[in-house]
């Protein structure tokens, strides 16, 4: 029941991330709103969830993880009810930063009552059941958004989430217990602070540097702001050691720079391809929304089975084994996808790579999630759980960024030399992407086939140059993971596979001035996990 209601709660958060995307029209029709107004409406979502997940994470460690997640879901529920309520866009851009306040409320708190309730046997496949609605959660929020906009309105949008919230608060309410952090230090409100505007300004540049340009000031100027409040919350945070908002010094052990690294990258390559295959689907095969998002179904599906799945498979081969399996599958499909799609081979060009992704996504999260919580005390799960979604939502910014730039940009190169003959107007407008080239076509008259011809197998080359990337940095990975990555522990019997526990793992280590401030340490229990 536990189980159920953080994974509820979980899928309200992650839906809601997503699921604009399907009505940007729809609300740049009804509040008269501009491309600019419409992309903030979406994306201050993110950026305020991503940047509130460290402090909030830690304030609910201290004043109780329950009470928390039961004032995340009030706030994100009436949230909801106000966006599909809002007359203006002003209304809908508050009520959208009032919902990422929400998220941040729950989403890190969903985890740590997992890691903070659950006993070890059980806790590997419970973080897998987690990581699996994280990964596809969003795909499938995707296409139940699209559902709704394509047979009501956008409005509808906000009835899903404000039904799971619903479901959530009574299953909380009921099942959920409370747990919190007792400690002496005062909360690091400097290093609260300054988290958030590093987490704002870098979010906010890899959100707007495709838009505006990476040489834009506006860019550059939250870049930097982004990169010098960095510097300073590792300054202030080196400084405070123990009483720290997040004790730095813990990157140092392999289990939790390994695992953050992992997420960052295997979050990174699967929100970029989301950039990749919509186009393809919509522009290039002429697919409708509803239709490219249950394409996208079966990688999504896969990926959440293979996260049940990985628990198991860590058990009997190691963390390590089964990271760098599944890296190694994920860098498979994104070879698989460059080597043989094809406008003419249309969705099955690309399914084979797709099915490699979502499995090999789905091994990767797992042991990476648990990773990261393992490597800090029970107490602290809250930070713990923060820091993960904090990766997980840094990696889908870059993952959009660079490897949306590198489409483009191998689009334009490509596109240029197969413009001849084609009315200047016509050729203009296609340059700036296969989108625009199939509105273009419409009155290109009799160069409308070349027109789209030229686009669609341009598409083609920039997909296959960003694919390449993806691969190259994903075998960096892989090699990472195989050398710094979390030790493997030994093999579990069959019959204890079988029965569902999982092996302890042989890499917790805990700094040494750490020790004496857990409460509940023993002498011979693990120096990372207070003994029950």
């Amino acid at each position: 029941m536990i189980l159920i209601a953080v994974s509820v709660a979980l899928m309200a958060v992650i839906a809601s991330v997503s699921g604009l995307n399907v009505a940007q029209t729809d609300l740049a029709v009804e509040f008269g709103a501009s491309q600019s107004t419409v992309l903030w409406i979406i994306n201050i979502y993110t950026l305020t969830l991503a940047a509130l997940l460290l402090p909030l994470g830690a304030i609910g460690d201290r004043i109780g993880r329950k009470p928390m997640l039961v004032a995340g879901l009030a706030v994100f529920g009436a949230a909801s009810v106000l966006a599909g309520l809002a007359p203006t866009a002003g209304v809908m851009l508050g009520a959208r930063v009032l919902s990422g306040i929400g998220a941040a409320m729950i989403m890190p708190i969903t985890l740590a009552v997992i890691t903070s309730t659950f006993p070890e046997e059980e806790r590997g496949r419970a973080i897998g059941v987690w990581t699996g609605v994280a990964g596809g959660g969003g795909i499938i929020g995707m296409f139940l958004s699209a559902l709704l906009v394509d047979v009501a309105s956008w409005r509808w949008l906000f009835v899903l989430p404000v039904v799971l919230i619903v479901v959530a608060l009574a299953m909380t309410v009921r099942s959920v217990p409370d747990s919190r952090e007792r400690t002496g230090h005062s909360f690091d409100t400097v290093g609260a602070l300054t988290s958030v505007v590093a987490v704002t300004g870098l979010i906010f540049a890899l959100q707007e540097g495709p838009e505006k340009g990476w040489s834009d000031p506006v860019t550059l100027t939250a870049l930097a702001v982004g990169a010098l409040a960095t510097v300073a919350f590792v300054a202030r945070e080196l400084h405070r050691r123990e009483s720290a908002l997040l004790d730095v010094r813990l990157f140092r052990e392999r289990r939790l720079a390994g695992g953050s690294v992992t997420l960052l990258v295997v979050f990174g390559v699967q929100a970029g391809i989301a950039v990749v295959l919509f186009p393809f689907l919509q522009a290039v095969l002429g697919w409708s929304g509803l239709l490219s998002t249950l394409a996208l179904m079966p990688m999504a599906v896969l990926m959440m089975l293979a996260s049940g799945l990985a628990p198991r498979l860590a058990a009997r081969v190691g963390a390590r084994t089964t990271m760098a399996a599944g890296v190694a599958l994920g860098g498979t499909g994104l070879a698989l996808m460059a080597l043989l799609v094809s406008v003419g081979g249309g969705y099955l060009s690309v399914l084979p790579g797709m099915l490699a992704m979502g499995l090999g996504m789905g091994l990767a999260m797992t042991p990476s999630t648990e990773a990261i919580t393992a490597a800090l005390p029970r107490e602290r799960q809250g930070v713990a759980s923060a820091l993960n979604d904090v990766t997980r939502e840094f990696g889908t910014a870059l993952g959009v960024a660079l490897l949306g730039a590198l489409l483009s940009a191998g689009y334009r190169g490509a596109v240029d030399g197969r413009l001849d003959g084609i009315p200047e107007g016509a050729a203009d407008t296609a340059r700036e992407g296969v989108a625009h080239a199939v509105e273009a076509a419409g009155d290109a008259g009799p160069h409308r086939q070349a027109l789209l011809d030229a686009a669609q197998r341009s598409f083609v080359d920039g997909w296959q140059q960003a694919m390449w990337a993806g691969v190259a940095v994903m075998a960096a990975l892989f090699l990472l993971v195989l050398l710094r990555g979390p030790k493997s522990p030994a093999p579990v019997p069959a019959q204890v596979v079988r029965a569902g526990t999982t092996a302890p793992p042989t890499d917790r280590p805990a700094l040494p001035d750490r020790a004496a401030d857990r409460p509940g340490s023993a002498p011979g229990s693990s120096p990372s996990r207070p003994t029950r």
